[in-house]
C-alpha cells in the first residue's frame, strides 16, 4: 500500500447452482489465495455464495438459510487474513429479498450494499424474486446469533489508510443510464467494485469492455468488474467469468473468457486522487456515510509495469498512427499561424540534428497544407567552431532534398569579435563560449526572418525546456516553437516515421540523423572530426529525464515514488546509484530552469503533457526544492 499500489482482485469461482456449502468452500479457497498473492481486496460475482441461475429456488428458505449459514462461515475461517472480500448472497429484510454485496474484514461483516437496478427484460427476470434498493433502504440483518450485518448504501474507509475509499454496485447497476458509482465517486470513492452475472452473447465482452473502461475514465477510478462463470446453470444462457479491472480509462487486467479463478492488479489509489485534485471540475460532494475496515500498511510487491517510453505507444500500429496524429497537429499548429498572420516565408535554423529536422518536416507539411512552394521555406546553416562534417553535410542534403531555400552563414567570425568586444578569450570554453555561439545564431535568424517577412519556426522539444537545456534568448526563443511538447524520446519516433514513408536519398539521411548523437555542438571536435559534446554524457539519459518528467507532470508522483518504478522499469538498463544521480539531476535543473520556461514563445498542445506557461504549468521561478531533493536523501 505505500506510495498508494494496492492489490485488488476479481474473482470467479467454479460454483454449483444451490449448493451454498460448495460455494463457500471455493470463495474460501479463493480469498486464501488471494491473500497469499498480496491482494487486500477481493470482489467475487453476484450472488456467488448461492450461485445466480437458483431461479425461484431464492424463495425457499432453505437456501436463504443456508447462505446465511455459509456466509458466517466464510467471515469465520478468513478472520486471520488481512484482506477484505466482497461476496454477493440474499438476504431477506422484513418480507423482501435483496441481491446483496457483504464486505467481509477481520472477522466480521463490516457492511452490506444491495442491488438498486433490478433487470427485468430479456432473459433477465429479477423482479420475480428480488426487491430494489433505494436510497431509504437501511437495516441491521441477524445473520445467526453472533453475527450480524448493518445493510445500507456507503462508502467504505480504510482507517489506517483513508485515501483508500470503495464502494459497490451490482451488475445491472453498471448498465443504466444514471449509475450508482457516480454517486459513490462524488462521494470519495476511488475504487469501484461490481458483482455481477453477465451472461454472454455475441459481441457482449467488447460492450462491457467499453463500459468498465468508460466508467473508470469518466469517474477517474479503478473499477473492478467481478462476474459470473462456468458452474452457472446453462439451462437458457452461459456465463464466461470475464472480469476486467480498469484504471482511469485503461485495462490493467482482464480474465480470459470462460475462464475461473483470479484475476489481480496493482491499483493506484494516489495517482487517481491525483486527477481528481487537477480535475477542478470533478465533482464531490460527501454525502454518504462511511463504514471503516482495517489492512495493514505494507509494501506492495509490484507486478504492474510501466512503460520505459510512456510518451511513446508500444504497439508499432499504434504508434504509426500517433506519430501520423501528432505532425499533422504540429503542422495545422503552423499552418493556422501562418495564415493568420498572412505569411508565406518560414525560417529556421537546421544543425542536421533530430530537433531542427523534426521542426521541417513539420513546417514541410504546413506548406504544402496551405499549398505554398516549399521555396519558402528558408533553412539557415549556421557552422561555428563546434560543428561537424557529419551535422553540416547532412543539414545541407535534408534541406535540399526538402526542396527549401538554403543559405550558408558562417558565424565563427561574428562570434570571435563579439568576444572581442565582450574581454572573452576564444581558448576559454566556458558557457559564455556556448552560449554565445547560440545567441548569434538566434540573432541571425531573427533578422533573416524580417529581411524576408518570414516568422522564425522554433526547434527545441519539451525534455529541453523541463531541463533548460536552452540558452535563455538562443534556442529558447522563436516566434511559434512546433516541438514545445514533444519530448526527445518521441522526437526521435516521429523523424523515424517519417524516414519509413520517405525513400532515396531523403530516407538516406533522415536514417543517418537518427544515428547521429544528440549534441548542441558548441564545443570543437574531437582531432577525428567526431562530435565531442554529447547532451546525455552532461545532463543523463533522455530515456530517463522522460520518464520521470511523464510522472511528475501527468500524475504528481512523488520523488521517491519515481525513483521506485524507475528501477523497475530500467533495471536492465541503469543502476539504481545511476537513476538517483540522474533524478536528483533532474529536480535541481527543473526548478532552477523556471524561468525560462516562464516566458516561452507559442507552440502547439499535443500530448497530456506540456510545460506551456499560458496552459498547464504555472510554477513560480523562485520556487524551491528543497522537499523533493530531501526525499530522494532519504532513500539512499
Amino acid at each position: 500500500m505505500k506510495d498508494g499500489f494496492i492489490k485488488v482482485a476479481c474473482a470467479t469461482p467454479d460454483v454449483k447452482v444451490a449448493d451454498c456449502r460448495y460455494n463457500a468452500d471455493r470463495i474460501i479457497e479463493l480469498i486464501t489465495e488471494a491473500h497469499t498473492k498480496g491482494v487486500k481486496i477481493i470482489c467475487f460475482p453476484e450472488l456467488s455464495v448461492t450461485g445466480y441461475t437458483c431461479g425461484d429456488l431464492f424463495l425457499q428458505d432453505a437456501l436463504l438459510s443456508s447462505a446465511r449459514e455459509e456466509l458466517v462461515r466464510i467471515i469465520k475461517e478468513t478472520e486471520k487474513l488481512d484482506i477484505v472480500s466482497l461476496v454477493g448472497v440474499p438476504l431477506a429484510v422484513c418480507g423482501k429479498l435483496y441481491n446483496c454485496a457483504v464486505i467481509i474484514n477481520g472477522g466480521k461483516a463490516v457492511g452490506a450494499v444491495a442491488k438498486k437496478n433490478i433487470p427485468n427484460y430479456s432473459e433477465f427476470y429479477e423482479v420475480r424474486h428480488f426487491t430494489a434498493a433505494d436510497d431509504s433502504l437501511c437495516a441491521d440483518i441477524q445473520l445467526d446469533a453472533d453475527y450480524s450485518v448493518h445493510l445500507e448504501d456507503a462508502i467504505f474507509t480504510c482507517r489506517e489508510l483513508t485515501e483508500l475509499t470503495f464502494g459497490v454496485e451490482i451488475c445491472e447497476d453498471m448498465w443504466v443510464s444514471s449509475t450508482p458509482s457516480e454517486k459513490l465517486a462524488a462521494s470519495g470513492a476511488v475504487i469501484i467494485f461490481n458483482l455481477s452475472a453477465s451472461d454472454e452473447l455475441i459481441g457482449k465482452a467488447d460492450y462491457r469492455r467499453t463500459l468498465v473502461k468508460s466508467h473508470s475514465g469518466s469517474l477517474a477510478c479503478i473499477y473492478a468488474y467481478a462476474d459470473s462463470g462456468i458452474g452457472e446453470s446453462t439451462q437458457d444462457m452461459v456465463f464466461a467469468g470475464h472480469n476486467i479491472i480498469a484504471e482511469n480509462g485503461s485495462v490493467l487486467a482482464e480474465s480470459k473468457a470462460f475462464s475461473s479463478g483470479l484475476t489481480i492488479a496493482d491499483a493506484d489509489i494516489k495517482k487517481l486522487n491525483y486527477e481528481r485534485r487537477r480535475m477542478n471540475s470533478f465533482s464531490t460532494y460527501p454525502s454518504m456515510n462511511s463504514v471503516y475496515f482495517s489492512l495493514k500498511i505494507t509494501e506492495t510487491v509490484l507486478d504492474r509495469t510501466f512503460p520505459t517510453t510512456p510518451f511513446v505507444p508500444s504497439d508499432k500500429k499504434a504508434l504509426d498512427s500517433r506519430c501520423e496524429e501528432i505532425l499533422t497537429m504540429q503542422a495545422v499548429g503552423l499552418m493556422t499561424r501562418l495564415r493568420h498572420i498572412g505569411c508565406k516565408t518560414a525560417v529556421l535554423g537546421l544543425s542536421g540534428g533530430l530537433d531542427s529536422t523534426l521542426a521541417l518536416i513539420v513546417t514541410v507539411h504546413a506548406f504544402d497544407l496551405l499549398g505554398l512552394d516549399r521555396s519558402g521555406i528558408h533553412t539557415i546553416t549556421m557552422p561555428c567552431f563546434g560543428t561537424t562534417d557529419r551535422t553540416y553535410n547532412n543539414a545541407c542534403l535534408l534541406a535540399k532534398a526538402y526542396g527549401s531555400t538554403l543559405t550558408e552563414i558562417n558565424i565563427c567570425r561574428s562570434v570571435t569579435q563579439h568576444f572581442t568586444d565582450i574581454g572573452q578569450a576564444p581558448e576559454t570554453h566556458d558557457v559564455t563560449y556556448e552560449n554565445s555561439q547560440a545567441r548569434e545564431r538566434t540573432q541571425v535568424l531573427m533578422d533573416k526572418a524580417n529581411q524576408l517577412g518570414g516568422i522564425v519556426v522554433g526547434t527545441g522539444d519539451l525534455s529541453e525546456l523541463a531541463l533548460g537545456w536552452a540558452t535563455y534568448n538562443g534556442d529558447h526563443m522563436s516566434m511559434y516553437a512546433v516541438n514545445s511538447s514533444i519530448p526527445k524520446t518521441l522526437v526521435r519516433w516521429l523523424v523515424n516515421y517519417e524516414a519509413e514513408i520517405e525513400e532515396g536519398e531523403l530516407k538516406k539521411v533522415l536514417s543517418d540523423i537518427l544515428d547521429t548523437p544528440v549534441s548542441p555542438e558548441l564545443l570543437p571536435p574531437e582531432k577525428n572530426g567526431a562530435i565531442s559534446q554529447k547532451t546525455e554524457d552532461i545532463v543523463g539519459p533522455y530515456e530517463l529525464h522522460d520518464f520521470f518528467i511523464y510522472y511528475m507532470l501527468r500524475y504528481g508522483f512523488s520523488p521517491s515514488k519515481i525513483f521506485r518504478i524507475a528501477c523497475l522499469s530500467f533495471a536492465e538498463c541503469f543502476t539504481k546509484d545511476l537513476i538517483m544521480k540522474w533524478l536528483k539531476t533532474f529536480y535541481r535543473r527543473f526548478f532552477s530552469q523556471q524561468f525560462k520556461r516562464s516566458c516561452l514563445p507559442d507552440g502547439p498542445k499535443v500530448g497530456t503533457v506540456t510545460l506551456s506557461p499560458r496552459g498547464d504549468w504555472r510554477m513560480p521561478s523562485d520556487a524551491s526544492a528543497y522537499i523533493w531533493l530531501k526525499e530522494l536523501e532519504e532513500i539512499m
